[in-house]
């Protein structure tokens, strides 16, 4: 990717963010004590069950270095805004969904850096191998995260009428441009983007498929709530694909590590659609029985 491409994405990133800081109040933070059980469960899902199942997956299947690296990448960026709709849309509980993206967001900013240098010690030859410096990246993150969201929440405390109109327009042109991104992404590996949808398509969907089974079932064993299970299940199982990509793109320099996010960021559609259904189905059926 160009200089010009980079600095979309990540300009990019910083407007989603901003979106996402627009919908967050303080209480989405507090929810922890509310809710100890399942936000406990679900980042325990996020932050350590999640990395260690692409580990597994990226190992297991084969698949090229960049592509198993690009695996790594993802799953070092749990949630994000898309997440929190998809909860909404599957009826889940959208306000724990909120909290456990708006929560893991800040840990990862540490977390992230460890998980992209295990990935490519594992799966590229040592003479390929280009570390994440960890504390520029822990800074780097924060100016793209931490800020914007910060920013997003403070102009809700203090025009939360203003907020509510805006972070609807700002996720639809996040949207657009993380699209346009991906197509761009697409188009400069035309030469081996089928060959590289093979092998991205079957890791990127048996690992969101076998998290978001994982994350439910997890939810279950502790006798958490359907609807709070179904949270739980999406945020592990859906990514934030713009981050993977702006990590890779924009902190590594590498496009093909970008590769698997955008092609995840694509299945994740499909995806989102069965659990929305199967999400919506679940509701109606213990309404019905509970009537």
């Amino acid at each position: 990717m160009d200089n010009i491409s980079t600095a979309i994405l990540a300009i990019s990133l910083i407007v989603i963010m901003l979106g996402m800081g627009l919908s967050l109040e303080i209480n989405d933070f507090k929810r922890i004590l509310i809710h100890p059980k399942a936000i406990a469960v679900g980042l325990v899902n996020q932050l350590l069950i999640l990395p260690l199942l692409g580990f597994l997956i990226a190992s297991f299947i084969p698949v090229v270095p960049g592509i198993a690296v690009g695996v790594m990448i993802l799953v070092a960026c749990p949630g994000g805004p898309t997440s929190n709709l998809i909860a909404h849309l599957a009826k889940g509980d959208t306000a724990l969904s909120v909290s456990l993206t708006a929560i893991s967001s800040f840990i990862t900013i540490v977390t992230i850096p460890f998980i992209v240098n295990f990935g490519l010690e594992q799966f590229m030859d040592q003479g390929q191998i280009i570390k994440l410096n960890v504390a520029q990246t822990i800074i780097q993150t924060f100016v793209i995260i931490v800020i914007p969201v910060c920013i997003g929440m403070l102009i809700r405390s203090k025009k939360q009428a203003f907020a509510d109109k805006m972070s609807k327009p700002v996720r639809t042109a996040s949207g657009i441009v993380i699209m346009l991104v991906i197509v761009g992404l697409l188009i400069k590996e035309k030469d081996h983007v089928v060959s590289y949808f093979q092998q991205a398509g079957v890791v990127t969907l048996v690992l969101n498929i076998t998290t978001m089974i994982v994350g439910f079932c997890s939810a279950k064993l502790f006798k958490i709530t359907d609807r709070q299970a179904i949270s739980i299940a999406i945020e592990s199982g859906i990514q934030n694909g713009t981050m993977a990509i702006a990590i890779a793109v924009f902190l590594l320099g590498n496009a093909t590590f970008a590769i698997a996010p955008a092609i995840y960021s694509l299945l994740m559609f499909f995806t989102s659609g069965i659990v929305i259904y199967l999400g919506i189905s679940t509701n109606r059926f213990f309404s019905s029985k509970n009537a």
